[in-house]
């Protein structure tokens, strides 16, 4: 595992265990998206410039490498003239442009190396920023949830317990009307009474206590 990508596994790890605890996750989340955004450009820079120092190489390798056949192929025309001497220093040349291919052939795969991890590693980047990004909608998601739930409960507050207590209310006035109604029935009949009675009650002691029992259990409100 390289350097880069334990660095970045303990920074996602890190992010991870204070998602949960923290006040503002969205906050949090968008500070590390900030970070991940300026790595991502400081990699694509560098990759670039790889990339450029990558062609460089390739160019001087294959420069190099065609003056060596070059060199080649003059060093057996001129030996083949019988220029011996002309021969040794073609030769001569070549083995410098040989030398000089191999050097700039190292460097080029090194540098071509070095363009495949930064490749690597800006998709790893890219994948670890969209996951964030997952995580952003889904706290956002959350919060949102949380805000809603909150309204709901204010709401109950303020206006009771819905519909049971409307339903309760709805009960009592019906009481209230069924006592309204008993009251009036039973005064009805009462009176159909005294009608039966020509009009009047006859004066009559037992009677007169019970009517004065009866008022003193009202004004104590036990009617």
């Amino acid at each position: 595992m390289s350097i880069m990508k334990r660095l970045r596994d303990i920074t996602v790890a890190t992010l991870n265990e204070h998602l949960e605890s923290a006040e503002d996750p969205v906050r949090l989340i968008d500070q590390y998206l900030a970070a991940r955004r300026e790595q991502l450009q400081q990699t694509e820079r560098l990759y670039q410039q790889c990339v450029g120092h990558a062609s460089a190489m390739r160019q001087q390798y294959l420069s190099a490498l065609e003056m060596k056949e070059k060199r080649e192929q003059q060093a057996i025309v001129a030996l083949k003239a019988g220029e011996e001497e002309m021969a040794r220093l073609v030769l001569h040349e070549k083995l410098q442009a040989e030398e000089k291919s191999e050097q700039y052939k190292k460097l080029y795969e090194d540098a071509q190396q070095s363009v495949l991890e930064l490749g690597e590693e800006m998709k790893q980047i890219r994948a670890d920023y969209q996951e964030v990004v997952d995580k952003r909608g889904y706290y956002l998601a959350r919060m949102e949830a949380a805000r809603l739930q909150q309204r709901m409960n204010e709401r109950a507050g303020a206006f009771g317990t819905g519909s049971y207590g409307a339903a309760r209310s709805f009960n009592r006035l019906e009481d209230r009307v069924s006592d309204m109604e008993m009251q009036a029935k039973t005064l009805r009949d009462v009176r159909r009474m005294n009608g039966g009675y020509g009009g009047y009650a006859q004066v009559n002691p037992a009677v007169d206590a019970e009517l004065a029992a009866l008022r003193q259990k009202l004004e104590r409100g036990d009617g």
